[in-house]
């Protein structure tokens, strides 16, 4: 190569490779200075554009006008009251973690269906148009012979390849396929229990959150017929400073009591429409659940639950299909190491004067042999392939698989082991919660006599400001302690439910 030849290949490949390090204009010029994107004239942001660094915005970025709009929220009847099964109905068809499932579930699906493909032969057609030209010359006894032609043509072929043959291997990754596939299902079922779940837990908590409301209402109404006395008392002549001011204390005390209360309902009411999937913005009514009554034929033998949760939960029967897959992989790494049989046939026009050996393959295609200037060609092949030695690979490969079968079988354990370790503490939650709602229903009667007993006797002037406001701080504590064992309850059923695969079941 001549010099002037060899500076203009040299230039050509520093162009060539300073393309790739251009793109870091790209990317903020400096670690420590803000960085601000390129935008459009109508202000969305140009990506693979040089942005500025070091701007007046600090770091900030721009809106982009693009992401104003909020999504469209499903379509709400305003004039209804949604119960917990119609939430849960609204959830399961709005929450983003079902279409997700769904479309996790149709994509392993599809995964076996490519899988199982490999059972059919492989049929690919090829066109190719070309021209080829000649120049050269040849020196025979001092003779020299000078030459020159061309040629042009458009070649068609079709080629077929068929793996007859492979003792097992395919089957085996169809079996893991098929075994994965049934992984995303079960995950498509438990994507479902788990929203079930997280609408019950936020609908609970909701109820929860309104009766400490109405609890904090009601307190407060105490603490102003409390005052309300001490008042009438002090007009009468019998009452103090000191207790008036107390009574008024105590209803401060009251109020703020219920602006927590009413901030911690308004904070239940939108964790309800988060697990629903619906905006914060939305404006829903919820039905209460009132007084809620439970039986103690709630709880069954522990040992009877497990033992069908065991068969049921969704992460137990998917880590025994992952340990099947596992198992499966081996064998198909296994065959690896045996011969497979094929054929191959290919057909082949070339109208044209073109002579060509094969036709170049696009991709992991294989080349197209039995090409000449004759216009029909055709081969049919029939072989065996063995693997000689691959410097082990293959062996390598295999004791992969096998590690990965034997934790597959280990997490399944595990799995299994966590199953009954959390049916256990579900269950426990219950028993407590059952006993807790039992024992705080009596202290709220007993809270209430008391209460209306010392303000009756502050009243008449036999008892002191100090035994009703007291009473009324007991009384308050106990219907909270109410509102939450009924809360405790309710979760931990559904944990329980949760927690044995049952969540979700179809009513009756």
């Amino acid at each position: 190569m001549r010099p002037p030849e060899r500076m203009a290949a040299l230039a050509a490949a520093l162009a060539l490779g300073s393309c790739a390090t251009s793109a870091l204009d790209m990317a903020p010029d400096r670690p420590d200075k803000p960085w601000t994107p390129a935008t459009t004239a109508a202000g969305e942001p140009i990506a693979g554009a040089p942005g500025v660094s070091g701007g007046g915005a600090g770091y900030v970025l721009p809106p982009n006008p693009a992401l104003r709009a909020l999504p469209a929220s499903p379509e709400i009847d305003s004039a209804k009251t949604y119960t917990l099964p119609q939430l849960i109905d609204l959830a399961e068809s709005t929450n983003p973690a079902t279409r997700v499932a769904w479309n996790d579930a149709r994509r392993s699906a599809l995964a076996a269906g490519v899988a199982e493909s490999a059972y059919l032969p492989r049929v690919s057609a090829s066109v190719v148009g070309g021209y080829q030209a000649t120049n050269g010359s040849d020196s025979t006894a001092g003779v020299n012979l000078a030459g020159a032609g061309s040629s042009h043509g458009a070649i068609s072929v079709v080629s077929v390849e068929w793996l007859l043959f492979d003792f097992g291997e395919r089957a085996a990754v169809v079996e893991a396929a098929k075994q994965a596939s049934f992984i995303a299902d079960v995950a498509f079922t438990a994507a479902h229990q788990q929203v079930i779940y997280e609408v019950s837990l936020a609908y609970y908590r909701c109820q929860g959150a309104r009766a400490r409301f109405a609890t904090a209402k009601q307190s407060l109404a105490n603490a102003l017929a409390v005052e309300a006395a001490a008042e009438e008392r002090f007009r009468r002549g019998v009452g103090t400073v000191v207790e008036s001011d107390q009574t008024r204390q105590a209803t401060a005390q009251a109020r703020l009591a219920l602006v927590q209360a009413e901030g911690g309902a308004r904070d239940a009411y939108v964790a309800v429409l988060s697990a629903v999937g619906l905006s914060p913005l939305t404006t829903i009514r919820i039905a209460d659940t009132g007084r809620r009554t439970f039986s103690p034929s709630m709880l069954k033998p522990v040992e009877g639950v497990i033992a069908a949760a065991i068969a049921r939960r969704p992460d137990i029967q998917s880590a025994y299909a992952a340990q099947k897959a596992a198992v499966a992989k081996v064998r198909a790494t296994e065959a690896e190491f045996l011969p497979k049989v094929f054929t191959s046939a290919t057909g082949s026009y070339n109208p044209g004067s073109l002579d060509v050996t094969a036709l170049p393959g696009l991709g992991a295609a294989s080349s197209t042999v039995n090409i000449n200037n004759n216009r029909l060609g055709a081969a049919i092949l029939a072989g065996v392939t063995v693997p000689v030695y691959d410097g082990g690979t293959r062996e390598a490969a295999l004791k992969q698989a096998e590690a990965d079968a034997d934790s597959a079988g280990a997490k399944f354990d595990q799995i299994r082991n966590d199953a009954v370790r959390q049916i256990v503490v579900a269950d426990n939650a219950l028993r407590t919660g059952l006993a807790a709602v039992s024992a705080a229903s009596a202290l709220v009667s007993a809270s209430q006599t008391t209460f209306d007993a010392a303000l009756a006797a502050y009243r008449n002037g036999v008892g002191s400001i100090t035994d009703a406001t007291i009473a009324e701080t007991q009384l308050l504590q106990a219907k909270l302690a109410y509102a939450d064992s009924t809360n405790a309850v309710l979760t931990a059923a559904a944990t329980l439910a949760l927690a044995t695969g049952a969540l979700g079941g179809a009513p009756g």
